[in-house]
């Protein structure tokens, strides 16, 4: 097909590495004003960025997938709005290459630099100015969709507004964005200043959180290991762009100096992260910050995306992969919910030592299946451990639906299609606009398609 070429399937998989997929074919689109006759592929088909979504809403098991990460192009900015318009490949990387010696930085950022635009539509994603900023969505004006019966669509709030909130989060299931239009925003300058506070326990937690509206960004890890009056205990980070002057040569490079020169070249043993290990390494990292305050000025890479600089640190977790559990749930309570979701994971013994909690804003997303809502949003990494890991993320699941909260589908490799209605009320509505071309393996679990 002209402007479209064919790549070995191998490689694609999600960045969790479970569940294994084997894909038909994989179509490398390279042109939008030659995007391929999807009707005459045979089967499904599904769009792929850059692979960092954990869970199978990435994978189209038996199916095709369709490699945009080669529209990488820029078509053109408004200088006096901050309005960009570009490719879905184009990688949040790209971006900030590009714009941040202009003065201008993406709206919305999460915890890696590549991602796509298709895929930061196709997942709404959220960053840790959550609270005051929302969703990436929020941030997209309009955007072109490549539909399995060849037409191409220009969606909007006001131009086929439902199939523009359908494919906002809605996980590329109904057809290939092609260009997107990306509301940038003005910064000082990338780098941040930070302050990390050294907490002892969720009601800390609790009581800095409260604080958020006087910070731009915020987040905190937690060490899961901990328990009884400590649980929950952690380092808060918070902070806000800094001025040129405080930042002086800590911005200069795109990198934030962390050059991306760690990797991890190979599976780690599986028994590497363990109870005994993970408990360690947190006791260790928590104990790391004698001063409970910190204040500094650090680059933008290094606050925002501190994994970015080991390449392949999701092969730490060994061959058979990871999972990642990350739900919202109501902030009532004293933040029960939370509490009794960190004391099921501490009885199984299955302790994650990338352990991030943050409290999200009332900002409405615009997608019909956006994650985001209203409380607390706690992200957990489970190394696989077979039929146990799948047994307490089933008992999470119960304690989360219990609290009225959701887990992002992004995410997910497991939830069954009976948990992910409760989630996603809106799942019927959505499903009115899904390509009948397009599929995932996701999808196929969670609808029954």
């Amino acid at each position: 097909m002209a402007g479209c070429r064919t790549a070995n399937t191998d490689g694609y998989r999600s960045w969790g590495r479970y569940p294994p997929a084997a894909h038909r074919a994989v179509i490398q689109v390279r042109w939008r004003s030659e995007p391929p006759d999807l009707a005459r592929l045979e089967g499904t088909v599904l769009p792929f960025g850059c692979g960092r979504s954990y869970g199978d809403c990435c994978l189209n098991d038996g199916g095709t997938l369709l490699d945009a990460s080669h529209l990488r192009h820029f078509i053109a900015f408004d200088e006096e709005r901050g309005l960009l318009r570009c490719e879905a490949g184009v990688t949040l990387a790209d971006i900030l290459d590009l714009m941040v010696p202009r003065g201008w930085f993406p709206s919305v950022l999460p915890g890696t630099r590549w991602v796509t635009v298709g895929g930061a539509i196709a997942n709404d994603i959220h960053g840790k100015n959550h609270h005051g900023a929302g969703t990436f969505g929020r941030y997209v004006s309009c955007f072109e969709l490549l539909r399995s019966s060849g037409e191409r669509l220009v969606c909007s709030p006001e131009r086929n507004a439902e199939l523009f909130r359908a494919t906002i989060g809605g996980l590329g299931l109904t057809g290939l964005i092609l260009w997107a239009d990306v509301q940038l925003r003005r910064v000082s300058s990338s780098a941040i200043a930070l302050e990390r506070v050294r907490f002892g326990s969720l009601h800390e937690f609790f009581a800095l959180s409260s604080e958020d509206q006087d910070y731009e960004y915020t987040a905190a890890w937690i060490d899961c290991t901990a328990s009884r009056g400590r649980l929950g205990r952690g380092l808060y980070l918070r902070g806000d762009h800094a001025s040129p002057e405080a930042a002086g040569d800590g911005a200069a490079r795109p990198d934030g100096g962390l050059g991306g020169l760690l990797r991890v070249p190979f599976d780690a043993p599986g028994a590497l992260l363990n109870p005994l290990t993970v408990s360690v390494f947190n006791a260790l990292y928590y104990r790391s910050q004698i001063s409970p305050r910190v204040r500094k000025v650090v680059p933008g890479e290094a606050f925002f995306f501190p994994l970015d600089s080991v390449r392949g640190w999701n092969r730490l977790y060994g061959r058979h992969g990871f999972l990642q559990y990350q739900c919202v749930v109501p902030d009532g309570e004293g933040g029960a919910a939370v509490r009794g979701i960190l004391e099921r994971v501490g009885r199984h013994r299955q302790a994650s030592f990338l352990a991030v909690i943050k409290r999200f804003g009332d900002l409405p997303s615009p997608g019909m299946l956006s994650f985001p809502r209203p409380g607390v949003t706690l992200a957990l990494d489970f190394p696989y451990r077979g039929a146990r890991t799948l047994e307490m993320l089933e008992e999470l699941d119960e304690l989360v639906v219990g609290a009225g909260g959701k887990v992002y589908p992004a995410k997910d490799a497991r939830m069954s299609a009976d948990t992910f209605r409760s989630y996603f009320p809106l799942w019927r509505q959505f499903a009115k606009h899904v390509d009948p071309k397009f599929s995932s393996s996701f999808w196929r679990r969670v609808s029954g398609a």
